[in-house]
């Protein structure tokens, strides 16, 4: 595994981490294996991954139990532990917003008895609360890292603009992004601009939720539970006009002998010097082949060949 700083300020650890969510929540959960989730996390951090994500509505509220099963003992301090808050589950997969400084409050010792730890490394913004003025939430994380229950704070799809007015507050260490070679939307501002702060960016489903890989070839291949069933660029027209960008990602593999996972994955890392992707993967041999993305290196040529690809047909959600 490579190493590269969290940012200006952060410690060294491995470029890519370990999204965790489809562990217990999305993915096919009637095939939940808590077990082998547990040695799969483990199996990481002896990979060299570091980042190890969550969020305390994943589940909800299950998967970050199973992540603190995982790093019980000697695990906990080989991990750099981020989890979430700010989204509240509801009813009919519907989900609500919750920047108030008390939820942000009372959720973190609630994540940190799940956790069976007594601090994160990084807790998170989940989404930005249209009803809370973005200084006063960040001003609970804040409470948060002088009471010592987190090391750094962080953002998830927030806009430059937001992202600036929490700094007004309290240093930004973070932001979580999707980004991935069928949605880039972030390289136009979001990314830069994290980049000229020295602001770490995580790229959560660098895979495009597990289409790049090449994978899944139709709509129906998709378990009953999966909330892909949902999502635009996964019904069926979208997902055939969408097969030409997998296309494309294995002719360069094929070209360069890695698969097409290690490709996409090392497209993400090449856009910034503080890039940590987290794909995330319930299956060991998956979780090797993603770590071994850190290694491959993309020629100019590989980059501008891809940069070339068109739009995903789709909206994200």
């Amino acid at each position: 595994m490579r190493n590269a700083p969290f940012g200006t300020n952060g410690p060294e650890i491995g470029v890519i981490g370990l999204g965790c969510m489809g562990m217990t929540w999305a993915y096919g959960v009637q095939n939940r294996d808590d077990e082998n989730s547990v040695r799969v996390i483990r199996q990481a951090l002896d990979l060299g991954v570091g980042l190890i994500d969550t969020a305390d509505m994943y589940g909800p509220y299950t998967n970050e139990e199973v992540v603190g099963a995982a790093l019980a003992g000697p695990y906990r301090e080989r991990a750099f532990l981020a989890t979430k808050v700010g989204i509240v589950p509801g009813g009919s997969g519907q989900h609500e917003r919750n920047g108030r400084p008390e939820h942000v409050r009372r959720s973190i010792d609630e994540s940190l008895r799940r956790l069976g730890t007594n601090h994160v490394d990084l807790y998170q913004l989940h989404r930005v609360d249209p009803d809370v003025p973005i200084e006063e939430t960040w001003g609970a994380f804040a409470e948060v890292v002088a009471a010592g229950k987190a090391r750094s704070i962080g953002l998830s799809e927030a806009t430059v603009e937001e992202i600036k007015r929490a700094q007004s507050v309290h240093p930004v260490a973070s932001v979580q992004s999707e980004l991935s070679l069928w949605t880039r939307d972030v390289l136009a501002d979001v990314l830069p601009y994290t980049e000229e702060q020295g602001i770490a960016f995580l790229p959560f489903s660098p895979l495009g939720r597990g289409f790049l890989t090449g994978g899944i070839t139709s709509f129906d291949e998709l378990p009953a539970d999966d909330f892909r069933r949902r999502l635009p660029r996964f019904q069926q027209d979208a997902l055939k006009a969408n097969l030409d960008l997998v296309k494309a990602v294995r002719a360069v593999a094929e070209r360069i002998g890695a698969s097409p996972a290690q490709v996409a994955l090392a497209w993400v890392l090449a856009q910034g010097r503080y890039v940590f992707p987290i794909p995330g993967t319930r299956t060991p041999r998956y979780l090797v082949d993603n770590v071994g993305a850190a290694g491959i290196q993309l020629s100019a040529a590989d980059l501008a060949e891809l940069d070339a690809l068109p739009a995903a047909t789709g909206e994200r959600y």
